[in-house]
Formats: structure tokens, C-alpha cells, sequence
């Protein structure tokens, strides 16, 4: 295995390492060392990575590899549109509903694309989040948004009349304003710095039980998806662990073009980086294969009925070919305290969630540990994603996507090119709304299946950062333990028993349920307090291994200045003003920067040389 060159790649295939059969693969290294020689050698195992962060496939492959990611989140992006409908008086306005899905991917894509050139800079994909959902059904179900009676019913509905527009538009204008002014408090959050202040009283045992919160509450709605029809989610499982497990190692013979060698067949890793587009693929089309063929009941009480993929057909047909959704195309927002309060719950779960998956996000994409610059940048985008999309008109706000956190643990390919790939196929869904609507059919259980998988993941993510503490030590066992479990049971005990919980102050409710019921936000929570103020040595609480796995940014600077720093030359080459290293968001300049400015000033370029070679001594090659 030889390290490769943009030459003699042809700027096609990845920049790391060719093994020497010719096939593309590299190494990430696990943790603190960040050498690409320790990478040098070894297996092929589950810490090497097809592409790592900074890399850039071939174009094709970023194409498959970003409708991937895209796919995976789908399932998320059309559920919140679909559940809002009713509320919003929509349930029998198919067409409408199909154009909230379009908004909501146009404007998760403009998401993503900010999050990763200005935000945190990692693969992570930006879309709806549910924390939003359940302030915004409790602010819609207040008297003064009830829907009428009368659009209950579907003979009675006319989706062109203009009364019926003016009534659910009312309410999603209401919706619009209030997730609008709580963006603004995140964003002030995030570029404040606020967020990168408070992680250094964060460690292991906050992160493990909010990553692990993220996913293990909804394995409720997984297994209502999945359990439409079982059959269908248990080959979706099938195919997922066949391709990404079993069949990760077998490369598959395709045609490639390489200067020299011309068109000629070259082994890929095919299984290990489409194992979720293939066997969503696979799964689709059998479900398309059984709804022609009738096999499955086209009776909507009947079980199974679900994995028909008929049964969206009237958006389908009704869905025009081209739409681009604008700014306030509802109407001008309107604003209520009720709503606001709300919603302000929302943003706070949603950050405390966003803070986990960029750790996961980075161990499952080759990077070292976010910076605080970093993180403060990728709330404060997120702030200004809500903001978006509350402009926009989605019903809901953005957040980073813990499910294809997981798709990077599957795929073993971290290169954010894929993802800024399949930011533009949310964007072109969203203009092309017989697209969306396609999308849209995908049966409910092979997203159940697949979400199944994806939140196994994210779980394991989350339990293996207890690998930084002294998981001997009873105090932490007590810590994890008691944060885990009272992160499930507390929002369960809150969802049945909601009406012990009013106060009488209906902004009080809304914050108070919203709070208690997100199970991230309660373990978090609880695991930062016991984690601060039960007494326990910095080796004991896993401080010491978990600052030594942030060395990235001491031991190589430039990797993390390379993998988090503003893009275009922001900050270094242009804009490059003095006041910018005391904003938050701004990353620092690398140790020895100044130095090398003066001597170059002096005219001493060989000294300026030998400077740059003394202070990249650890960490001359950043290429991984």
C-alpha cells in the first residue's frame, strides 16, 4: 500500500490510500493519534473508513452515495409534513400536503448546504426535527386553532375555495412566527459562544446518555413502522446487515478509466458503501412487485396494507413537474407568547441533541473532535436553519439527522462532499415536485426497517464513549445507569400523565411538558448534574482520556484547522482581520502563525520555512 497522488489519481478517486490491487480504500485512525501511519498495514476492520471526511470520491459515487443519505432521511422528512396535516386541517388536501413535503426538502437542503461549508463543517444532514413537532400540536390544539368541523370531512373540503386556504394557512402562519423568534435564541446561543462555554463542564457522561436518548425512545415509532407488515421490514433488515455485515469485504469487479491504464475493471467496496441504498432499493422494488400483482391487501384496514406502494397515487398524479418553493408563501408570519414558549423547549432539546451527533458525527467520519469554534458555528447555523425554515413555511424548524449519523457508521464513508451531493438531491426534490411525490411512495415498513438499523447504531455510538471512563468505579455506573433509565421513564410517565402537569399557564404547560417528555433532554440533563457534583477524580470521570482523545487539535493543528476552518479562505487568506480570533465562531490561528507572519514581514523566508517544519514537526502529513 502506497500513499497516492491528485496526479496520479487523476483527481478521480480518493485521495488517501490505493491498495495496491488497485481497489480504493483508506484508513481512519481511531482516536488520538491522528498518524496515517498507524493506519498503515493493518486488516481491513471496523475503525478503516472508504472515505474519510476531508476525502472526495469519484463524482458517481457521490451522487449514489448523497441520494443514500438523502433516502435515509426521507423517512423523517415525510412523516413531519404528514403528521402536521391534520392539525393544520389538511388531512383531505393531498395536494397541499405533497407541497409541504417539497418545502420541507428544498429548504433541508439549503440546511445541510450552509451546516456543512459554514457551520460545523462535518457530513451531517440537516431536516425536520420531531422535537419541534410536539410544542407545535400542543400550541395547534389550543380552541382558537381547533379545526372546524366541517374540514373534517372530505365531501364537504374544497382545497382551491379560498376559505378553506384561509384556515390552514392562519395556522401555519402562526406556526411560521413562533418558530421564527425562537430561532433567533439559538442563533444567539451559537454565535455567542455560549454552547462551546458550557462544554467544558461537559464530558463522557453527559455525551453517552443523551447519544444513546436519541435513538432508544424511538424504537416505539420504528416498531410501528416496521410493524406494518414485518415481512417487508425484516428483508429491509436483511439486506442492510447482508450487504454492510457479511458482504462488506467482497469487492465487487467494475469498469473505471485511469490515465495509463485506460478503461479497465477495478475492484469497489460496493456492498460496504450502498449497503442502505441497496437494500432499500431491493425492498422498494419487491414492494412494487407485490402491490401490481395485488399480493398485498388493497383494503386500508387490512394488515400490510401499508407496504403498497400505490397508495400515495393521487399525489403522484396531482404533484406538478416543477415548483419552487419562496419565503412566505403561506403570508406574512404571525407571532404568539404560547407558541414561542413552545417552541423555546424545542430549540433547547434540539441543541442538546445537535452537541451529541457532532461528536458521533465525527468519530463515525474519520475527524478529529470538534473545536469549540466548530460547535458554536453548527448551533448558531442550525439557529439560522430554524429561521429558514420557519420563512419558508415547513411547520417546522431543522436539526441535525441523528439516522444518518448511523448511515456513516454503516457505510464507513464520512467525506462531506457526499453529503453536500445529497443536500443538491434535496434541493432538486423540492423544485421538482413529481419527484418528491415519487419519493413519498416508499413504503412505511421498509423505513421502519431501516430505521431499526440506523438507531442500533446511533446506540452503540453512544454507549462507547463510556470506554473513556472507569466503568469499575460505582459512582459512574450510578451516573450512566440513573441518566439512562430516568431518560425513559420520566417522558413516559409524562406522555400518560400530562394533566398532573398543568399549572394553569399555558405557555408554562407547553414547556414544562415538552421538557419532560424528551428523553435526551431529561438523561442529558441529569447525567451533566451528577457528573459535576458527585466528588470523583478527572481519571475516574474519564476527563483525562477524554481531553487526550481532543489532541487532534495539539498534537496535528492542521488537520483540524484543515477539517474545521471557515472554507474559501475565510479568516486566512481573505477577511483576514485581526478582531475575527476573538469572535466565538471563528477558529483560532494555528500556534506558530503569528511567528511566521513576522519573519516573513522581516523578508527571512528560510527561516520561515524551517519555523513551519519545527512547528508541523508532529504532524507534518495531514493527508489521511
Amino acid at each position: 500500500m502506497t500513499p497516492s497522488s491528485d496526479k496520479e489519481l487523476n483527481g478521480l478517486d480518493n485521495p488517501g490510500f490505493v491498495v495496491e490491487d488497485g481497489s480504493h480504500y483508506c484508513f481512519s485512525p481511531d482516536r488520538a493519534a491522528w498518524s496515517p501511519e498507524e493506519g498503515r498495514g493493518k486488516g481491513r476492520g471496523s475503525s478503516k473508513l472508504a472515505y474519510t471526511v476531508m476525502d472526495v470520491p469519484p463524482w458517481y459515487l457521490c451522487i449514489l452515495l448523497g441520494i443514500q443519505h438523502f433516502l435515509t432521511a426521507m423517512g423523517g422528512l415525510v412523516a413531519i409534513p404528514l403528521i402536521l396535516s391534520k392539525e393544520l386541517c389538511l388531512q383531505h388536501d393531498l395536494l397541499t400536503q405533497s407541497h409541504l413535503i417539497s418545502t420541507i426538502f428544498f429548504v433541508s437542503g439549503i440546511c445541510t448546504l450552509l451546516q456543512v461549508l459554514f457551520g460545523v463543517r462535518l457530513p451531517i444532514i440537516q431536516g425536520g426535527t420531531f422535537a419541534f413537532l410536539t410544542p407545535t400540536l400542543a400550541m395547534l390544539s389550543l380552541p382558537k386553532w381547533k379545526c372546524p368541523a366541517w374540514t373534517q370531512n372530505a365531501t364537504l373540503v374544497n382545497a382551491s375555495s379560498p376559505e378553506f386556504i384561509e384556515v390552514w394557512q392562519m395556522r401555519m402562519r402562526e406556526v411560521q412566527g413562533a418558530i421564527i423568534v425562537a430561532s433567533c435564541f439559538q442563533i444567539f446561543v451559537g454565535f455567542s459562544g455560549l454552547i462551546g462555554f458550557l462544554m467544558r463542564f461537559i464530558g463522557p457522561l453527559t455525551i453517552a446518555p443523551t447519544i444513546t436518548l436519541v435513538a432508544l425512545p424511538l424504537f416505539d415509532s420504528a416498531g410501528n413502522e416496521a410493524g406494518q407488515h414485518w415481512g417487508i421490514a425484516f428483508m429491509t433488515i436483511a439486506f442492510i446487515v447482508l450487504f454492510s455485515q457479511y458482504l462488506k469485504d467482497v469487492p465487487v469487479p467494475l469498469p473505471s478509466y485511469q490515465r495509463g491504464k485506460k478503461c479497465h475493471l477495478s475492484p469497489v467496496y460496493l456492498f460496504q458503501i450502498f449497503p442502505v441504498l441497496l437494500g432499500l432499493s431491493l425492498s422498494w422494488l419487491l414492494c412494487y412487485v407485490l402491490t401490481v400483482t395485488d399480493v398485498l391487501p388493497a383494503d386500508p384496514t387490512a394488515y400490510g396494507h401499508l407496504a403498497r406502494t400505490d397508495i400515495r397515487g393521487d399525489v403522484l398524479s396531482q404533484a406538478p413537474w416543477f415548483r419552487l418553493p419562496y419565503p412566505g408563501q403561506w403570508g406574512v408570519p404571525t407571532v404568539s407568547l404560547a407558541g414561542i414558549f413552545g417552541i423555546l423547549a424545542g430549540v433547547i432539546s434540539s441543541m442538546l441533541e445537535s452537541v451529541g451527533d457532532y461528536y458521533a458525527c465525527a468519530r463515525l467520519a474519520g475527524a478529529p473532535s470538534p473545536p469549540k469554534h466548530a460547535i458554536n458555528r453548527g448551533i448558531g447555523m442550525e439557529g439560522i436553519g430554524c429561521l429558514l425554515a420557519g420563512a419558508w413555511g415547513t411547520g417546522n424548524g431543522t436539526t441535525s439527522y441523528s439516522e444518518n449519523v448511523g448511515a456513516l457508521g454503516i457505510t464507513k464513508v464520512g467525506s462531506r462532499m457526499v453529503i453536500i451531493a445529497g443536500a443538491c438531491a434535496m434541493l432538486l426534490s423540492g423544485i421538482f415536485g413529481k419527484v418528491g411525490a415519487m419519493l413519498a411512495s416508499i413504503p412505511t415498513p421498509v423505513i421502519g426497517g431501516m430505521f431499526l438499523v440506523m438507531f442500533g447504531v446511533i446506540t452503540a455510538v453512544g454507549i462507547s464513549n463510556l470506554q473513556y471512563t472507569d466503568m469499575n468505579s460505582s459512582r459512574n455506573i450510578f451516573i450512566f445507569g440513573f441518566a439512562l433509565f430516568a431518560g425513559l421513564t420520566v417522558p413516559n410517565w409524562a406522555c400518560k400523565n400530562s394533566t398532573l402537569l398543568e399549572t394553569g399557564i399555558v405557555q408554562l404547560d407547553q414547556v414544562i411538558q415538552v421538557l419532560l417528555t424528551t428523553s435526551m433532554f431529561v438523561g442529558g440533563l441529569l447525567g451533566f448534574i451528577l457528573d459535576n457534583t458527585i466528588p470523583g477524580t478527572q481519571e475516574e470521570r474519564g476527563l483525562l482520556a477524554w481531553n487526550h482523545s481532543h489532541k487532534g487539535e495539539a498534537v496535528n493543528p492542521q488537520l483540524v484547522s484543515k477539517v474545521y476552518d471557515l472554507p474559501f479562505g475565510i479568516g486566512t487568506k481573505y477577511c483576514a482581520v485581526s478582531w475575527f480570533r476573538y469572535l466565538p465562531a471563528c477558529p483560532r490561528r494555528l500556534p506558530g502563525s503569528k511567528r511566521m507572519d513576522e519573519l516573513k514581514g522581516a523578508g527571512q523566508e528560510r527561516n520561515v520555512k524551517e519555523s513551519s517544519e519545527r512547528d508541523s514537526e508532529i504532524g507534518a502529513d495531514t493527508r489521511i
